[in-house]
């Protein structure tokens, strides 16, 4: 592939990388930079160019593994903390808090409870979702109604949050979350944009929504990037590896700036300003796609 192509991969891999765990929609912006300007698609085919969108999720993936890589360890089994190592992965998670010495913790099984619904849906309607939401003109309805939910989550949640920490969530809670987490499914809806707001609607803090969000990107966008894969290897051919490598590595080292960003800011400004962005957004293409 030529530099030029290359470069484009690194662009898109930079917007994904921005966008992934902020409240706006990665999917829907790398649509856009790529149906509005770069158009991979006259150089990849349309399927190889999908399945480019969704497999560089895993660059994204990876940076939350590092980041989060104690936190994963607890919910595995593989590291049980108490005291000092307790205290160390709090602040190295950025909250300052620590629920316990071994108990009270968030367990695996929460985070399947939460993952289940999305995951369902996903798996049945993935072929429909790919053929049919991806464009432009759905990811301008998706950040307009993700957009809605933003703001009424901030007007409608509790003024003192119940579940201060992701320690504290309960089953009902993580339910409650992935079925909301089910809009993410269309494009431009944004899955931390819907997750964060449900969280926040049933009485979470929004970092705590953010943590819970993070820990839960895992497992379902590692499976997405895996399912896209197997459906569209054989599109994938071996000049088109250095592109996918290109925005692998751009995804992975500007998410690892952008989530402790983004961590450090939501419970600063909340979800409302995401969500005037998102509105802007949809005016500036809609002018753009029927002026």
């Amino acid at each position: 592939m030529s530099f030029l192509e290359i470069l484009k991969g690194i662009i898109i891999g930079i917007v994904e990388g921005i966008t992934e765990f902020a409240p706006v929609s990665s999917t829907g912006h790398m649509i856009i930079v790529d149906d509005l300007w770069l158009k991979t698609e006259d150089f990849l085919g349309s399927d190889a160019a999908v399945a480019f969108k969704v497999v560089i999720q895993l660059g994204s993936i990876l940076a939350v593994v590092v980041l989060f890589w104690r936190r994963f360890m607890d919910l595995l089994g593989l590291r049980k903390l108490k005291g000092k190592d307790a205290r160390i992965e709090a602040e190295h998670e950025g909250t300052g808090e620590w629920s316990g010495s071994g108990t009270g913790r968030l367990k695996l099984m929460q985070v399947i409870v939460g993952l289940i619904p999305a995951g369902i849906l996903g798996f049945l309607f993935d072929d429909t979702i790919e053929e049919h939401l991806f464009s432009t003109e759905t990811v301008l309805v998706g950040l307009v109604l993700g957009a809605i939910l933003m703001i009424g989550a901030d007007r409608l949640a509790p003024k003192r949050p119940k579940t201060n920490t992701v320690d504290q969530i309960t089953y009902q809670q993580a339910l409650l979350i992935g079925l909301i987490q089910c809009f993410s499914l269309w494009p431009g809806f944004s899955r931390s944009g819907s997750t964060i707001s449900g969280g926040v609607l049933l009485g979470l803090s929004h970092r705590a929504a953010a943590d819970f969000t993070f820990i839960m990107a895992v497992p379902i966008m590692a499976g997405a990037s895996l399912i896209t894969l197997l459906k569209n290897y054989q599109y994938i051919t071996a000049d088109m590896l250095g592109f996918y490598i290109a925005g692998f590595v751009a995804a992975f080292l500007v998410a690892l700036v952008a989530i402790r960003f983004f961590l450090n800011l939501i419970n600063r400004i909340k979800l409302v300003p995401f969500a005037i962005y998102r509105i802007v957004l949809a005016v500036v293409l809609a002018l753009v796609i029927w002026l």
